[in-house]
Order: structure tokens, then C-alpha cells, then sequence
């Protein structure tokens, strides 16, 4: 699950090069596919089935748009924010990881709003080797953001991942009392894999979807931001599979990507 995480890294850092006023979010989705077949990966959100099969390799989510926006000829304009989620499955296996992203200056709030969400994906991944049951982790999570003033999106969860992209277990970004009730939580045992991905709104948690039956927004217009990382407990501790390399033989020549 490394390679394939791995490969999701590299394709964000595309993503991050290419996001600037005046580009299509197609034009980023074509990249990033093509980075993804040149490797031998399979773009794990193409053809994902629903009312209509997702379109693309990767969910471009702008601005009120919570996750799965589809890509398309809108270009990017200064003052944006757009969510790039993106995953691929490398024999056999699966990453997945999200990252939200400024398009040039962006108001102040919403670069708070942008900071709290990153930050509270990077409490988790902190927290994790502390705590012995998911909903500990979740708790910290959701105080976190209520803290700041922004709300968590609770009709959206994080999921297990492997060979699938969603597998068991869900992993919510808050604690409730069905959830519990429901036998939702789970201990944090080595060989655990899950993605966690916080989705944190301006001003309102209620999101609905779209026209196009796939893109969720939030209901008041809104700002919504995305961060996710696969990540697995191991005997030796957190491992974050969609991180960064960690050796040069990790690292992936991107430049033909960005031309």
C-alpha cells in the first residue's frame, strides 16, 4: 500500500504546481491521470458507480463544494479555494488522500478556515499512537474545530481502505451517541489502514448534493475544506501511507507533468 500512496503523494505535488488562476480543473485532472497510467496505476475514482459513473480521476471541490466535485472547463480565479481528492490502486492496492488548496490570496477567514482543517487531520495523526479506541481520536477531532468556530460535516465520514477504496471500518470525524450505540467505534490495533478525512465547514455542518448527482455543498454557500491521508498502525507506530518519500529511492520525477 506504500507504492500506491506513494503515488497519490506525487500526484498532489502536480495538483499543488498546477493550481493557479486561469486553469481548468480539467486540465489538473488530465495530468494527473496520465502521472498515474505512465506508472502503471489505475485511477481509483473513474467509473466509480452511481447515478452516473464518476468521470474522473480526481474530485476537484471549490469553494462551498464539500467532496466529489467533478472536473471540468471552469477555470480557477484568484480568491478560490478548490479541494483536490484523488486515489489510485497499484496491484491490488489502494491509496487515497485529499488536499485543500488556495488559489493565490485567499480572505483571512477562509485561511483559517483552510489551517483548522489541516491541523485537525494532523491532531489525529498525533493522537493516534495515545489513544486506544477511534472515538477518542474523533472527540479531539470535533472539539478542535468547534473550538475555532467552524462546524464538522457529519453526513460525510472517513472509511477503511485496502484492496477496496471503502472498506470497513467508517471513520467519522465526530463522536455521537448512534454511533457509539451502533457499535461504530474501533480499538487502534496494528494492521489497522483507514483514511482519515476531516471536512470542515464555514458556517453551517448540513451539506446536500448537487445537479450533477455527485458534487456535495454546503447548504448556506459557504466555504468547505478537505485534508485526508491513508495512514496504517504498525507494531512500530503510525505509518502515513500517502506521505511524502522518506528515501531517495521514494522519489518520482514530475517535471513532464507540469508542462
Amino acid at each position: 500500500m506504500r507504492e500506491a500512496g506513494l503515488l497519490v503523494w506525487h500526484a498532489h505535488q502536480i495538483g499543488a504546481a498546477l493550481v493557479r488562476p486561469g486553469i481548468t480543473t480539467w486540465e489538473i485532472d488530465v495530468r494527473i491521470e496520465r502521472f498515474f497510467l505512465d506508472r502503471g496505476a489505475i485511477p481509483l475514482f473513474k467509473g466509480v458507480a452511481g447515478r452516473v459513473p464518476f468521470p474522473a480521476t480526481c474530485c476537484m471541490s471549490i469553494n462551498e463544494e464539500v467532496v466529489h466535485g467533478i472536473p471540468g472547463n471552469r477555470k480557477l480565479k484568484e480568491g478560490d479555494i478548490i479541494s483536490i481528492d484523488t486515489g489510485c490502486r497499484l496491484d491490488g492496492w489502494c491509496g487515497d488522500a485529499a488536499v485543500t488548496h488556495a488559489v493565490g490570496m485567499i480572505p483571512a477567514n477562509v485561511r483559517k478556515l483552510l489551517d483548522v482543517t489541516q491541523k485537525t487531520l494532523e491532531l489525529a495523526l498525533s493522537t493516534i499512537p495515545k489513544c486506544r479506541y477511534w472515538s477518542e481520536v474523533a472527540k479531539q477531532m470535533e472539539n478542535y474545530v468547534t473550538k475555532n468556530g467552524f462546524f464538522v460535516v457529519e453526513s460525510l465520514v472517513g472509511h477503511g481502505i485496502g484492496r477496496e477504496m471503502h472498506e470497513d471500518p467508517q471513520v467519522p470525524n465526530y463522536v455521537c451517541s448512534d454511533f457509539m450505540r451502533m457499535g461504530g467505534d474501533f480499538t487502534l490495533v496494528p494492521g489497522l489502514v483507514i483514511a482519515i478525512e476531516p471536512m470542515v465547514n464555514m458556517g453551517t455542518k448540513r451539506v446536500a448534493v448537487q445537479k450533477d448527482f455527485w458534487t456535495m455543498a454546503t447548504v448556506d454557500r459557504k466555504p468547505s475544506a478537505h485534508f485526508e491521508h491513508t495512514i496504517a498502525v504498525t507494531e512500530n507506530g503510525l505509518f502515513i501511507l500517502t506521505g511524502p518519500p522518506t528515501a531517495e529511492s521514494e522519489k518520482i520525477s514530475i517535471e513532464k507533468y507540469l508542462l
